[in-house]
């Protein structure tokens, strides 16, 4: 099944953590964990309309990875797997390899 998001919206896959420890080495299961903030972009919707009616780009791209906000986003999943869609303001920053 294939996805496109509408407006300025983004679908995202988050990117896992490995185990976490805390410094006692209790290792500490999924429900106790925060969810992770960095995650690959998995499509993108063509953009947002500005008062003019001129749409414009959106700054990501499909196989971006991206710092999002902590709480935001609606979470589902498809074929097996989880997503969450973003609002592009949502999204914090972009990282890179220099």
């Amino acid at each position: 099944m294939k996805i496109q998001p509408l407006g300025d919206r983004v679908v995202l896959k988050r990117l896992t953590v490995s185990e976490e420890k805390t410094a006692g080495g209790i290792v500490l299961p999924d429900s106790a964990k925060e969810k992770p903030q960095e995650a690959e972009v998995i499509a993108v919707g063509p953009g947002k309309l500005d008062d003019n009616g001129k749409r414009n780009p959106p700054d990501v791209k499909v196989g971006d990875i991206v710092i999002t906000a902590k709480w935001g986003g609606t979470e589902f999943k498809m074929d097996g797997a989880e997503y969450i869609i973003v609002s592009e303001d949502d999204i914090l920053a972009k990282l890179s390899k220099k």
